[in-house]
């Protein structure tokens, strides 16, 4: 049954958040590419981002893993197509199925599923639909790949041509695939270090706030301490408001060691 046809159109970039998505949002300028985001796949229109929402960093692992996936399975699918043609038993199945993991790889990438965003910034949107035509590039490739198998599955005279043609058009393909994994991980290092950012900026105002509270607590000791035995109970709960600030002091430590 032939597979779904590849739109080769760019996507339209929206801040559409996820449950896979991390919760902290930033703001961009349309068209700026210098954090991740989500977004939803829509043809023939300009990108646009706009209040986006960071990708997690298990969204950005499974990009990440799917992309690896889908250079290892371009090179298993040439291999045992040429074992194939040799007449090696179980190669064409095995080329057939390397077909079918590359094809849902791709598709996955490029469209979004099970929690993926699809192409979700400004680089991939250009490597896939700019001058590069990494989509069209990758999307010939697996048609040649089609025509190849079926030609050797069939014993048609055109297999030899065909499956030169494959083997031919490895090395650019691979080229391409192996710049759009060099993407996702350097998004993945951008995004990273977005949070960390975040994280510092969050921790900051935690420290502000810790200070005021010791703060009141110092000033409503010194009123308890004033008042005499009608101020105890105020004393007391000054005390539970300066041990509240020594654990979030603590906490704070804590998580500025792991936001370096």
């Amino acid at each position: 049954m032939p597979a779904a046809p590849y739109s080769s159109s760019p996507r339209t970039f929206a801040g559409t958040s996820a449950a896979s998505m991390a919760s902290t949002a930033s703001t961009h300028r349309p068209g700026a590419a210098q954090q991740p985001h989500a977004v939803a796949a829509g043809a023939g229109q300009a990108a646009n981002a706009t209040a986006i929402v960071p990708l997690s960093g298990e969204v950005f692992g499974a990009l990440i893993n799917l992309s690896g996936r889908r250079r290892f399975t371009s090179q298993r699918l040439v291999l045992y197509a040429l074992l194939a043609s040799q007449g090696k038993e179980g190669a064409a199945a095995i080329a057939q199925e390397a077909l079918t993991l590359f094809r849902n790889a791709h598709r996955a990438l490029l469209d979004g599923a099970d929690g993926l965003p699809g192409v979700f910034c400004n680089e991939l949107q250009h490597a896939y639909f700019g001058a590069p035509h990494g989509a069209r590039q990758i999307a010939a490739f697996i048609d040649l790949a089609e025509r190849a198998l079926r030609a050797i599955d069939s014993g048609a005279s055109s297999a030899a041509g065909l499956l030169e043609q494959l083997v031919e058009s490895t090395t650019p393909t691979l080229a391409t695939l192996n710049q759009i994994t060099a993407i996702y991980e350097e998004q993945s290092k951008l995004h990273a270090r977005l949070m960390k950012k975040q994280l510092r900026t969050v921790i900051t105002d935690i420290e502000t706030i810790a200070k005021q509270a010791k703060m009141v607590a110092f000033n409503a000791r010194i009123v308890a301490a004033r008042a005499g035995h009608a101020g105890r109970e105020f004393a007391v709960v000054a005390g539970v408001l300066s041990t509240i600030t020594s654990e979030i002091d603590s906490m704070v430590s804590t998580a500025l060691s792991a936001a370096v």
